[in-house]
């Protein structure tokens, strides 16, 4: 299993302390996929956030792939979050490794340690608004195009 350390260094545990962690470790799981699969699948449900630990996914929608995500990038919080099927299919671009917090864990968390919860979904907040700031400039910059 992942060291509390190790993961000190991913965004969505910043501001925790190595005991913070360490309690929420056996909450997670890993996964492992090869090239090729869709570990989200757009339309469907999901009910967790997984955050990659090794290896690359593209974001793909409708066929078009819109970003690719690499170590330490999370994926799967906007379903969590708002309860909708998934926006987008997550297909993994080489073998990748990632830790997953189901939304059950996330109530326990909510229900155990609410500084952590607290923390956590601030980190996933920061993590989205960031995305959403890149996804603003990317459609300005085609807009400008002639």
């Amino acid at each position: 299993m992942i060291e509390s350390a190790a993961l000190q260094k991913y965004s969505l545990f910043g501001g925790l302390l190595t005991e913070q962690i360490e309690k929420l470790i056996p909450l997670m799981t890993q996964e492992s996929y090869e090239p090729g699969v869709d570990i989200i699948t757009e339309g469907a449900p999901n009910d967790k956030i997984r955050f990659i630990l090794e290896g690359r996914v593209a974001v793909v929608k409708k066929g078009i792939i819109l970003s690719e995500f690499g170590e330490g990038d999370a994926f799967g919080e906007m379903e969590v979050l708002d309860v909708m099927p998934s926006i987008a299919t997550i297909k993994t671009l080489a073998n990748t490794k990632v830790m997953s917090i189901s939304n059950r864990c996330l109530r326990e968390i909510y229900k155990t340690d609410i500084k952590s919860f607290s923390l956590i979904i601030m980190n996933l907040a920061r993590d989205l608004s960031r995305r959403l700031r890149r996804m603003d400039e990317r459609i300005a910059d085609i807009k400008r195009q002639p």
